[in-house]
């Protein structure tokens, strides 16, 4: 009687195996883009003769951009994710600003970005182009430096550090002033006289400089020019006046079929090992095409809900996107934040004005570019001057106290407005009398 306890609760745990790595699969599959989809289910053919594959034929000319109703039913293609930084960061300029001069001035900059993603341009040339004041000028190049990857718009390494050490919650807490106060110490070595001047122990700035060499000096070196590699979108845009509808692109979807007449042919002369074999396989294809349908309507399902929130921008697509996170989503979706990070990168959905990858619509909120930077600048300087000059307000301290009075602003913007006062950084200022 034992034995045949211990039997069966053998049998459970193999099931319960078999089943984990099929879930495993199909997180894989939710997360594959069209390309890595089809290789996946290629190789499930290879495996599977009762499986036949029907791919989506890809074209060699590039559609980009075309309205979807005067292609004639062909299958749009677009550029997979290898594209230029150029292309990266204008997509994400004509997503996340409004049409307005300081657009204008982000546009100009972005032009000037060289192949590692720093900022060559001669400042008083682009100024005088643009007629634009330095103020305009600074917000200008704030908001380029906004953007992803982190650092880009940097007009130094410095600077290109900083711009990321900012955006990283999990920096050491005296990276960034650091960088910002004593980068030619750190350049030359000058442990003992960090550790000194910011009362660390040389493990902790040990610690620090660990960190700061772990960040990418050259944030746009890893794009590349375009390649000749296409997708299919997942997912068309079909707009009727102000009524936005959502729709699988499944005439550009793989498809797979099982083949019937030959597994019946087969199993009326098969042996009993061979009629097993086929039934596994028939079980697999079963497997197979249900999490297809799973991963599309998953697609689907949270592209409907992006159209929704993003409706202004698909209606006017002039228009900057709202703040969205992967959490809101998959919170209105009822499923896990990892899901919807799996079925966005690398899908994409097609429209009357472009194709774009979902994962572009989630946006952080950026500073509002409509604020006062003259109003803003005034409180900082009011701040400086009533401050106690012997404890100097840091810029995190003035990013505190300003948000305290309703203006949300980045302690790298801050310190971006207090430098065009020409008010030197707190260290500087400190007195000792």
């Amino acid at each position: 009687m034992k034995f045949q306890q211990q039997q069966s609760q053998k049998q459970q745990q193999t099931q319960k195996l078999a089943m984990t790595q099929q879930l495993q699969q199909s997180i894989q599959i939710l997360q594959y883009n069209t390309e890595e989809l089809l290789t996946f289910v290629e190789s499930e053919a290879l495996e599977n003769p009762l499986i036949e594959v029907r791919a989506p034929k890809l074209q060699s000319d590039l559609m980009k951009s075309q309205s979807p109703a005067s292609q004639d039913n062909q299958t749009i293609q677009i550029p997979d994710v290898q594209i230029s930084l150029f292309e990266y960061v204008m997509n994400q300029i004509h997503l996340n600003y409004r049409d307005t001069f300081l657009r204008k001035i982000v546009l100009v900059l972005a032009e000037s970005l060289d192949l590692n993603g720093y900022l060559r341009v001669d400042e008083a040339e682009v100024k005088a182009q643009l007629q634009a004041s330095d103020i305009q000028f600074l917000d200008g190049l704030t908001l380029l430096q906004q953007l992803d990857p982190a650092g880009v718009g940097a007009r130094s390494l410095q600077e290109c550090l900083m711009l990321q050490t900012e955006r990283d919650d999990n920096a050491p807490e005296l990276a960034y002033l650091i960088l910002e106060e004593a980068f030619e110490a750190i350049a030359n070595r000058q442990f003992q006289q960090i550790a000194k001047k910011y009362q660390l122990s040389l493990p902790e700035v040990q610690n620090i400089l660990d960190y700061i060499r772990s960040l990418d000096p050259f944030p746009g070196a890893s794009f590349g020019d375009n390649q000749a590699e296409f997708i299919i979108p997942d997912l068309t845009l079909m707009r009727d006046g102000e009524k936005l509808n959502v729709v699988s692109n499944r005439r550009g979807q793989l498809k797979v079929n099982f083949q019937t007449k030959y597994f019946e042919r087969l199993s009326k002369e098969a042996d009993e090992e061979t009629l097993q074999y086929l039934k596994e396989k028939q079980q697999r294809f079963q497997w197979l095409e249900k999490t297809l349908g799973q991963r599309q309507d998953t697609i689907l399902t949270v592209g409907e809900i992006i159209v929704e929130r993003q409706k202004d921008f698909f209606l006017n697509q002039s228009g900057a996107l709202k703040p969205l996170q992967l959490k809101e989503i998959a919170e209105i979706a009822g499923v896990h934040e990892s899901t919807i990070s799996r079925a966005v990168n690398g899908k994409y959905i097609e429209t009357d004005f472009g194709t774009f990858e979902l994962r572009q619509f989630f946006v952080n909120k950026v500073n509002n570019e409509d604020s006062s930077a003259d109003g803003i600048k005034l409180k900082i300087k009011e701040m400086i001057d009533q401050e106690d000059k012997n404890k100097p307000l840091s810029d995190q301290k003035l990013v505190e106290l300003l948000a305290n009075d309703g203006e949300k602003l980045s302690r790298r913007t801050v310190a971006k407005y207090r430098e065009n006062l020409k008010i030197p950084s707190s260290a500087k200022r400190k007195r000792f009398d």
